[in-house]
């Protein structure tokens, strides 16, 4: 099965992967990033895909997901108030920048990744042209080799 391939998980679980994303792309995530974690928060919680094989029975456990907000509470609480504070504005303002046209830009993302495995005509063209260009380089090389052959040849004959 190719990395990546998400046959292998069932419908419950991919739904669980799309709200954890979203969350993450709430809080100013990039979509990349809120993908993986999504996704990682769903194999850490029920170890992986459950649609074949002995693992469906499983419990799942429940502790990756309650995590998020207990993360980071102790360092945080040694910091000042004016530190917080300040670093609590600068993520207000990476939200807002990032929300700013976000819902465009997350779906054309995701017709994007949809699409990613076919290629454009564009990349098409370039491959062909990329193969044709090492084939011809291959015949070149050939035709030196043999020209080299042939001479060599005559010249033996010749010295003979």
């Amino acid at each position: 099965m190719p990395r990546g391939d998400k046959s292998s998980y069932t419908s419950k679980q991919k739904r669980q992967a799309e709200h954890i994303e979203e969350g993450y792309e709430e809080r100013g995530v990039s979509d990349d990033e809120a993908e993986r974690r999504a996704w990682a928060t769903v194999n850490a919680m029920s170890g992986g895909g459950k649609k074949s094989g002995s693992g469906r029975g499983k419990k799942t456990n429940k502790a990756p997901a309650k995590k998020g907000g207990r993360k980071g509470g102790a360092a945080s609480a040694k910091r000042s108030k004016a530190a917080k504070s300040k670093s609590a504005k600068k993520a207000a303002a990476t939200r807002k920048r990032k929300s700013a046209g976000g819902a465009r830009k997350s779906t054309a993302r995701k017709a994007a990744r949809k699409s990613a495995g076919r290629k454009t005509a564009g990349a098409r063209k370039t491959a062909a042209r990329k193969s044709t260009a090492r084939k011809s380089a291959r015949k070149r090389g050939a035709r030196k080799s043999t020209a080299r052959k042939s001479s060599a040849r005559k010249s033996a004959r010749k010295a003979r």
